[in-house]
């Protein structure tokens, strides 16, 4: 037995092995101590192997997906090794054979996929030309059969930063790499890095692979040819989905290339800071809501998963934002949500379903599930037409069109799967009644065995004249007729001795072996004709894999519709429109998630144009400046993902990408500082913004001295402005900042107000025009709970550095005026200086540290001393 083990384990090094065992999967060895500590089972030992006693840990095979679910959620994968051979008929351990292996990529079990989102699996192939690298990513969503292919080029520089984003808008599950490519440190979320052998990245034999498994001559109708890199990765994908299903992809049936600019670009802190699918505390929080969790009235998984894609993947393409919204009213002035939200709700997961039958995994209750959710098409395909009847949305006929009843299909499990159908199809009672004759024959055989052995007892009776003759059963010795000693004188001929107990003989007669013979094999064979039948209904679904998968999409889309309507209804959101000239007009906007939280919202408005390009935004801490800027953010993001939006009225112009700059975090595993981090993603927007671009920043240069920070929070407002001409929201306590708008006509002021009252601060949350006239800092610190002596002292200390203060103008006035262009270039990355900064700079400037005697060198000190007093 341990041969065999070793054998198959040396198949599957990396790999933890689940070995079957009658009723177990057993593991031993290195791979028995990892489980037991991971799974918390128990580690035992039983033989030895070179002297040393071998480690053993086992599961039960029924109750197994459990401990899976465990284990690839710790990042491992399993390779599941089931006993094929026929234990009455072997020589020797029974054949075992790895069946397939699961992994956190290749998932297609119900059990062990989170419901409400793709774990796809994912290739890089890099090719490298002189300086430029071109980065090829092909990535399977194995539970739906989506293969997506996507490619871009770029010098070494840029290469992580570009890589990393996309990974975090993918978001795999496990990522195939090249086994000497070094790309280990992208720590890529949660997913799992695997390396394969270069070889397996050729772009030749992954063109091959992608032909033959398409069933296509060329891969021009998708976009592909030239692809070099990204086609090279889909043959490594591939090989790798194969090897772990242990058959084909019969469900990968079409490919999609995606293209650089198909997307509105959100970065990982971007994603991050709008919180769309995640909180910033993480994805647990169930406290703070996200824009995900608010929109996601979907009643089937399948919607849900196509939401969350949705909003992470906005199309820049506005008139596919506008088909959308188009269906949305036609959804609601038909007020049709509500009995679509019903008949939804009896729709299963069709997709993943479908991904099942495909790989002959699918279990019974898959099917009868599949078949009720087929039945709830016609009603579904009713009130769409309705819905469509008066309105004008192309989106609702596409639709209707893809919800048409695949007859054969449904016909074929209607048939075939009983009503209600045993879990498993070694449990028997899955086939219909009147499916297969020969099927009915043999479960009538079993059921009717009752009744035969009541008939052939009252005719043992009267033959006999036994009066207390017994026929019975047990699972021991089968069959018997019992007769108590007293009656054996009677017992006919016929009557052979199968058993003696103390009171009683127990005999078989020729009748009742034969039908014995006949009853035990019956059940037996009925359960191998199930199965028989079974896989045969399986096969005979395959063909209507395509068609399945279509009426998954549709399903998906109607459900993310709907909820988006009934979201609409009930929050009175309104339409946005979307137009060609570059501009952001939101009246009375508001927050999706904050303005469900609280009771009562305080709408603002935002204007943004070519004229308008960048506005100042002052106030004070918690009066509402990062949250307006996020609202501004999600209400464009939601217009182009196709959503209504929370405003009374909105008109979007063009947008390529959303940046934000937002919050304070440092990087101590990557070595990065809070203020490293900052200027990183700082450096990220102007870098890469464009003109359709729209940029928050909250607060920059906070995390240096007030000087340099001031400078750069001023270089960069500057450069925004002039250079990158983006759509920017940017919030500052630099009240020096304010006089931007003076020099540059397309920056404007405006700040969230508050009131104060004695000592006491109201936030009113409104967004009016123009600067603000102080940061309540003080207050602010008084409402968080500082100790009132400290405020007290804090407060005499500000009275002192005011009247001290002898600036007749801010600081910021040395950039703004009296300045040639070319002295304002070279001064734009200096720190502003007083008049006693530069006597101490003067004064260290002179001075020559070697020629001084300590006398002059304590009198030096004296007076820079005193000079800084004086600043």
């Amino acid at each position: 037995m341990m041969q065999q083990f070793l054998r198959i384990k040396a198949d599957h090094p990396n790999t933890l092995l689940f070995y079957r065992m009658g009723d177990f999967y057993e593991l031993f060895f290195d791979d028995a101590e990892k489980a037991a500590r991971m799974l918390g089972i128990t580690l035992t030992q039983r033989g030895a192997s070179n002297g040393n006693p071998i480690k053993m840990a086992g599961v039960p095979f029924h109750s197994a997906d459990q401990y899976l679910a465990k284990l690839i959620k710790l990042g491992e994968s399993v390779a599941i090794c089931e006993q094929i051979g026929d234990p009455a008929t072997s020589k020797g351990p029974v054949e075992r054979k790895v069946i397939r292996v699961i992994t956190p990529g290749t998932l297609t079990d119900s059990d062990l996929l989170p419901e409400k989102s793709e774990r796809p699996l994912l290739a890089i192939c890099t090719i490298t030309q002189r300086k430029t690298i071109t980065v090829g990513l092909a990535w399977l969503s194995m539970a739906s059969g989506a293969l997506k292919l996507m490619e871009f080029a770029g010098d070494a520089r840029g290469f992580d930063a570009r890589l990393k984003q996309e990974l975090e808008r993918i978001s795999p599950a496990e990522i195939l790499l090249a086994d000497d490519v070094g790309l280990m440190h992208l720590q890529a979320g949660s997913g799992k890095f695997t390396s394969v052998p270069q070889w397996h990245f050729d772009p030749e034999s992954g063109g091959k692979a992608l032909r033959e498994q398409l069933g296509v001559s060329t891969l021009s109708g998708f976009n592909a040819e030239g692809l070099h890199a990204a086609v090279g990765a889909s043959g490594a994908l591939l090989r790798y989905a194969q090897s772990t299903q242990g058959k084909g992809l019969q469900h990968v049936r079409t490919l999609a290339v995606e293209a650089e600019n198909e997307f509105i670009g959100l970065d990982a802190a971007t994603r991050r800071n709008l919180e769309l699918t995640e909180t910033l505390r993480g994805a647990d929080d169930s406290m703070s809501p996200t824009l995900f969790s608010l929109l996601d009235h979907c009643r089937t998984a399948m919607g849900s998963r196509l939401l969350r894609h949705w909003l992470h993947h906005a199309r820049r393409d506005q008139e596919i934002a506008r088909a959308r919204h188009a269906a949305l009213n036609a959804l609601m002035r038909a007020d049709a949500a509500s009995g679509l939200s019903t008949t939804l709700a009896a729709v299963p997961d069709i997709e993943r379903i479908t991904t099942r039958i495909a790989l002959q995994s699918a279990r019974p209750r898959d099917l009868a599930g599949m078949r009720g959710g087929l039945q709830q098409l016609p009603s579904l395909r009713a009130y769409v037409a309705m819905c469509n009847k008066d309105a004008d949305a192309p989106l609702l006929k596409s639709v209707h069109e893809a919800l048409a009843t695949p007859s054969e299909c449904l016909d074929l499990i209607e048939r075939g799967i009983a009503l209600e159908p045993a879990a498993m199809v070694r449990d028997g009672g899955v086939i219909a009644r009147g499916y297969d004759p020969e099927l009915d024959e043999l479960r009538a055989l079993s059921e009717n065995a009752g009744q035969f052995l009541v008939d052939l007892e009252t005719r043992e009776r009267a033959r006999t004249g036994i009066g207390n003759l017994r026929v019975e059963y047990n699972k021991v010795h089968g069959f018997y007729i019992e007769v108590t000693h007293g009656q054996t004188d009677k017992v006919p001929d016929d009557y052979r001795r199968r058993q003696t107990l103390k009171n009683a003989e127990r005999y078989i007669t020729p009748e009742l072996k034969a039908f014995e013979d006949k009853a035990l094999s019956a059940q037996e064979r009925a359960l191998a004709r199930e199965k028989y039948l079974y896989e045969k209904l399986i096969n005979e679904l395959a063909p209507h894999i395509g068609t399945l998968q279509s009426i998954a999409h549709a399903l998906a889309q109607l459900d993310v519709l709907v909820a988006l309507a009934d979201h609409a209804m009930r929050n009175n959101w309104c339409a946005p429109q979307l137009i060609d000239e570059p501009r952001i007009f939101i009246e009375q906007g508001r927050h999706p998630v904050v303005e469900n939280q609280i009771e009562r919202f305080i709408a603002n408005d935002c204007e943004l144009s070519n004229e308008r390009k960048l506005l100042l935004i002052t106030g004070p801490n918690m009066g509402g400046k990062s949250t307006f800027m996020r609202q501004v953010a999600l209400i464009t993001l939601l217009a182009y993902v196709g959503s209504f939006v929370p405003a009374n009225h909105a008109v979007i112009g063009p947008i390529d990408r959303i940046f934000t700059r937002i919050g304070a975090a440092d990087d101590l595993a990557g070595g990065r500082s809070t203020f490293m981090v900052e200027m990183t993603e700082s450096a990220a927007i102007l870098n890469n913004a464009t003109e359709h671009s729209l940029v928050l920043m909250d607060e920059v240069g906070r995390g240096t001295s007030t000087f340099d920070g001031l400078a750069l929070a001023w270089a960069i407002a500057r450069h925004l402005i002039d250079s990158t001409r983006s759509f920017t929201l940017f919030a500052t306590h630099y009240f020096e900042l304010t006089q931007l708008p003076d020099t540059h006509p397309s920056a404007a002021n405006v700040h969230l107000s508050a009131v104060e009252h004695k000592d006491s601060i109201v936030f009113l949350h409104a967004v009016q025009p123009g600067p603000a006239s102080q940061s309540y800092g003080l207050q602010v610190a008084q409402l968080a709970g500082v100790p009132q002596p400290v405020i007290k002292a804090a407060r005499k200390h500000l009275a002192a550095l005011e009247a001290h203060s002898v600036q007749a103008t801010p600081q910021f006035d040395l950039f703004a005026h009296n300045m040639s262009p070319d002295e304002e270039a070279e001064t734009a990355d200096e720190p502003v200086r007083t008049a006693a900064v530069t006597a101490i700079l003067e004064a260290l400037d002179e001075a020559d540290p070697d020629t001084l005697s300590p006398r002059e060198a304590l009198d030096m000190l004296y007076s820079l001393k005193r000079l800084a007093e004086k600043e």
